[in-house]
């Protein structure tokens, strides 16, 4: 597969997502200089007739300053009442950094409950491409005040792939306290190198990708390769890159070589397929076996029992659930059977349905192709 960098030149709809660690000093305190660099970057290219969307962690951080906390809370409630202050303190600073620049902002504040349910993400999207059409930026981060874990994210690097599915956006900047995906941990293996491009994100990204990176932000590369496989299965570029470069948004825009630059699927999702990636959580899995796998990915079929190996988790007819393999998940997908039928018709052929599960056997699939999303 060729790729050249100068592709992302022409890519309008961007989703720049930063996380706290670019954010703030080592204090935990707002670092203005770097907000404000930010803002000009994004105002700039918005200057440049791209719509840009602001993916934006630090609300407990910049809560954590007029509160005189030392350390990040570590208890549910009280991160969200540290929220609650700081989520105000982050969008003031930016609508007025903003507004110097010449740019109107909007705050959009989201938990899961907002995508997985069909009719509220819809809702979303009209919102936010409405947002974009009257030259809005839309600032969004995840509503921890109210979010519970039920319906928590859990990070804005899953959330801002999820919003880049939403809105059909062509490309994701991930700016972090790493300035790519190494080879290696370079904390460990100084010799680790910078990977410019992954064409194709399989099992050994997801081995070589460490834990957190920081003390303050909750993602590390793990997520962001997790968000990767969101983003480049929606059709979406990927690039993860350093927050703290200077320039670093136009240098990506213009098609230097830095960060890890992910490329997209080529994917034309409707939108419910949209929806099963972005928006719905996960009730279980099927673990299936590397034939079934290649007839989903490569083939484009439906999932049948015989390729089944495993079911894991308790859900019912109509959850969304994962499809995997080798510990990937590899799909996702509305499921036509219960956990315990599901159980039952592993590993059988279509015919033996009916005589296994009577007359609940009525769906030849498991998961019907119109109801299932590769995410390889």
């Amino acid at each position: 597969m060729t790729v050249n960098r100068q592709d992302l030149k022409n890519k309008r709809r961007i989703v720049v997502k930063v996380g706290s660690s670019t954010l703030t000093h080592e204090s935990g305190k707002l670092n203005y200089y770097r907000i404000e660099r930010l803002a000009m970057e994004i105002a700039d290219l918005a200057n440049q007739d791209k719509q840009m969307v602001l993916v934006s962690s630090g609300a407990v951080s910049a809560g954590m300053g007029p509160l005189g906390l030392k350390e990040r809370p570590k208890a549910m409630r009280e991160k969200q009442a540290v929220a609650a202050v700081g989520q105000g303190v982050l969008m003031h600073t930016y609508e007025k950094m903003f507004r110097e620049y010449g740019q109107n902002v909007g705050q959009v504040l989201m938990t899961r409950m907002d995508a997985q349910d069909r009719k509220k993400f819809m809702n979303s999207r009209n919102t936010l491409l409405t947002m974009l059409d009257m030259g809005i930026i839309p600032i969004i981060n995840e509503n921890d005040v109210v979010a519970i874990d039920e319906f928590k994210i859990g990070d804005n690097d899953t959330l801002s792939a999820m919003v880049s599915s939403i809105i059909d956006a062509d490309l994701l900047i991930i700016l972090s306290d790493i300035d790519g995906l190494y080879t290696a941990n370079p904390q460990t293996h100084p010799d680790a190198t910078v990977i410019p491009v992954v064409t194709e994100i399989d099992k050994h990204f997801y081995d070589i990708a460490g834990g957190a990176g920081s003390s303050i932000g909750t993602g590390g590369m793990y997520t962001k390769i997790q968000a990767a496989a969101i983003a480049t299965s929606s059709g979406v570029d990927m690039v993860i890159a350093s927050g703290t470069e200077e320039g670093i948004l136009r240098r990506i825009c213009q098609g230097d070589t830095v960060g890890t630059w992910f490329t997209s699927k080529d994917s034309n999702l409707h939108t419910k397929k949209r929806w099963l990636l972005s928006g719905s959580k996960s009730r279980g899995s099927l673990i299936v076996d590397k034939g079934c796998r290649n007839a989903l990915i490569d083939r484009g079929s439906s999932l049948l029992p015989v390729g089944v190996r495993a079911v894991e988790g308790a859900f019912c007819e109509g959850d969304i659930v994962n499809v995997v393999y080798d510990g990937l998940v590899i799909a996702k997908g509305i499921v036509n059977y219960d956990s315990e039928q599901c159980a039952a018709i592993k590993g059988h052929r279509t015919d033996d349905i009916t005589d296994i599960l009577g007359h609940e056997g009525v769906y030849e699939e498991v998961i019907h192709r119109d109801n299932l999303v590769a995410m390889q």
